[in-house]
């Protein structure tokens, strides 16, 4: 069995958690988790 791992879904997991935690990281949870899902974007 192989489990193939892409990068978005554990990103969105991660900014989910850390607003979870803290709430007030909201603005910079959501402009880091749209940077890295642009940048995966353009390497795609």
């Amino acid at each position: 069995m192989q489990i193939n791992l892409s990068p978005q879904p554990i990103v969105a997991l991660i900014a989910g958690i850390l607003i979870l935690v803290a709430p007030k990281l909201l603005n910079y949870t959501i402009a880091i988790y749209l940077i890295v899902i642009g940048i995966i974007g353009l390497i795609r």
